[in-house]
């Protein structure tokens, strides 16, 4: 506790600057989310506070990012479509999936996998995170212009029938759950009917719009409407915020620029009653837990989104030990990955507690709380407190910001989340495959097919299979580079130092191979190819493993194969200087001594020599 207050002055200064950066985002990314600014906020007090008290990066500043909320935008909309649009009846599930992902969050922390989260490929994350960028900036031209397909009457009209169909499968259902639906009932069920009014398929229609115009494919359907319907007002007002955040920020960045435009912005709005559309009311109550996530907890409900949930686990492992690094490198201190990631679990899991979407460690945040003196985990605490005083105290009052003003704060972060570092790579990396007349690097393949189906598809088995080619990539290049380094590729091999001297009378009766690197999957088949192109003379093969450091169980299994056929044929193999893990491996299936006696393992070429002087006769 003593140590926790050694830097007050410069923890209280730096925290209370991460929250004021903090804030704006949060409230867009709340209501980019689906489930409205109360829910960004509620994420930024419960993450930012809890992550910091528990968390193994002491100036680490967390809440909801890019990232984690074009993910749970996917998981919300999907959980909402699936319980006919109504949000209040999809939220128990959806805070179930964000609270699952915060356990598996701690639980990956538990089992000390943090240390391994720095393996996933580069194309990978940058392909994921500038599909991040492309998501956020399309998604937010329909806020930035003022268009609402669900208060678009001529829009809503085509989708009349379909909500039609959608009221009476609903209302059949019921009715058959019910046991009204038999023939004697028919009176009742005719009576029933009639209370489906033209107010609810109106309604329904409403939905249908809104759901059908969601996402990036959704988004460039109806476009070319919303084009024609521009509110003006609107799009000034998302044209004032980025103009005012990359502008004022040419000026000082001791003040966030992002705040400035929200306040400037929001002050002009309301105080000309320009008639603007202001966000969801935040209504200022202190938090409370949504029990709801307990007692109608279904596991048939949530099981389509455990891999969902995973991936967000995952992914906010990643964004947030990534930031760590990012402190470390200006703080010149270590962060224990895996308590990093228990901590940001246990903020996740109490974030979903109270209602709130899930977040990760944020670099500007966590940037900011460093250059304005934070040093110690009560930075990320007072960040916390200050939010929830702000909700407390201006929760009112932030209900009267423009929608647009946050759909202008998006469309930047979302400019400044694309990784243009892999972008600029694309005409420079060395092309080594090829695609019909394109030529790519196998890099940039990858990350533009993460890009292509994180953006037009889906962003969770984009990730998957962009993991997928990554590994088979690189086990291609690595199999090709082994291969080439161990001369797995050609019987005539350069003699070793040791080799020299070796008597010419003996060349053709004994063979010499050797294995330069790791003998896998990747380099198993050029051996077996060379196995079957011995020289008929050759009745000694000796070879040669002082190089060979790594067996996997398909390298293994492959010796096993030609050690067998060499045997058969009356071949004799002789090793020299096994590696400790391949004669462990070896040993393990009894190639060693059933294939290769230990008398025939030698621990030196010299050695091995004088066996063969003593042993194999001179054929000429």
């Amino acid at each position: 506790m003593k140590n926790l207050f050694s830097n007050f002055k410069g923890d209280a200064f730096g925290g209370i600057t991460a929250g004021i950066v903090a804030l704006p985002l949060a409230l867009a990314f709340g209501v980019s989310s689906g489930l409205g600014p109360s829910a960004g906020l509620y994420g930024a007090i419960f993450i930012s506070f809890f992550a910091a008290l528990f968390g193994g990066t002491n100036t680490q500043i967390s809440g909801p990012t890019a990232p984690m909320t074009a993910v749970s935008m996917v998981v919300i909309a999907g959980i909402i479509a699936a319980n006919g649009g109504d949000v209040d009846k999809a939220l128990p599930a959806i805070l179930t999936v964000f609270l699952l992902a915060g356990l598996m969050q701690v639980g990956l922390g538990a089992i000390g996998l943090g240390k391994y989260i720095k393996y996933i490929p580069y194309p990978v994350v940058s392909g994921f995170m500038t599909a991040i960028g492309v998501i956020i900036l399309i998604t937010q031209i329909l806020p930035s212009i003022g268009y609402s397909p669900k208060n678009d009457d001529a829009y809503v009209e085509q989708f009349k029938p379909q909500a039609k169909e959608v009221i009476l499968k609903d209302f059949l259902k019921q009715e058959q759950q019910e046991g009204v639906l038999v023939l004697e009932n028919i009176q009742e069920v005719a009576k029933r009917g009639n209370e489906i009014t033209e107010a609810r398929i109106s309604d329904e229609a409403r939905t249908l719009a809104k759901n059908n115009s969601s996402g990036v494919i959704g988004t460039l359907k109806v476009l070319p409407r919303a084009l024609q319907n521009i509110n003006w007002l609107e799009l000034l007002l998302a044209l004032g915020t980025i103009f005012i955040i990359y502008g004022f920020k040419r000026i000082t960045k001791a003040i966030p620029s992002t705040l400035v435009a929200l306040v400037v912005m929001s002050a002009i709005a309301y105080g000309f009653s320009l008639g603007y559309k202001p966000i969801e009311e935040i209504t200022g109550d202190f938090p409370m837990p949504k029990m709801e996530i307990f007692t109608e907890f279904s596991l048939s409900s949530i099981t389509p989104y455990i891999l969902t949930a995973l991936t967000l686990a995952l992914l906010g492992a990643i964004d947030s030990l990534l930031t760590s690094v990012v402190a470390d490198n200006m703080t010149k201190t270590k962060h224990k990955p895996n308590k990093e990631l228990v901590g940001q679990g246990i903020g996740n899991s109490i974030g979903a507690i109270f209602g709130g979407i899930p977040g990760a460690g944020a670099t500007i945040r966590t940037v900011v709380n460093i250059n304005s003196g934070g040093k110690t985990r009560l930075s990320g605490m007072i960040a916390g407190i200050l939010l929830l005083i702000i909700l407390l105290a201006l929760g009112p009052v932030a209900s009267k910001i423009p929608a647009a003003v946050l759909a202008g704060i998006l469309i930047t972060v979302g400019i400044g989340v694309m990784d243009y570092k892999g972008l600029r790579a694309i005409a420079s990396l060395p092309k080594d495959i090829k695609l019909g007349p394109l030529k790519l690097s196998s890099e940039v393949f990858i990350m533009l097919v993460v890009l292509g189906l994180s953006t037009f598809w889906d962003l969770i088995y984009a990730v998957g299979i962009g993991l997928v080619l990554a590994s088979l990539v690189f086990m291609k290049k690595i199999g090709d580079i082994t291969a080439e380094t161990s001369d797995v590729k050609t019987l005539q091999e350069e003699a070793w130092e040791d080799e020299i001297g070796f008597p010419e009378s003996l060349k053709e009766e004994v063979f010499i191979k050797h294995i330069k690197g790791p003998l896998f999957f990747g380099s198993t088949s050029e051996i077996q190819a060379l196995a079957k192109q011995l020289p008929d003379t050759a009745q000694t093969v000796i070879i040669r493993m002082g190089r060979m450091q790594y067996m996997d169980q398909s390298g293994l299994y492959t010796l096993e194969d030609i050690l067998f056929d060499l045997k058969t044929n009356n071949r004799k193999v002789l090793f020299v200087n096994i590696q400790k893990q391949p004669k462990h491996m070896m040993e393990r299936i009894d190639i060693i001594p059933d294939l290769v006696s230990e008398e025939d393992c030698f621990d030196n070429f010299d050695d091995c020599l004088k066996w063969i002087k003593t042993n194999v006769k001179d054929t000429d």
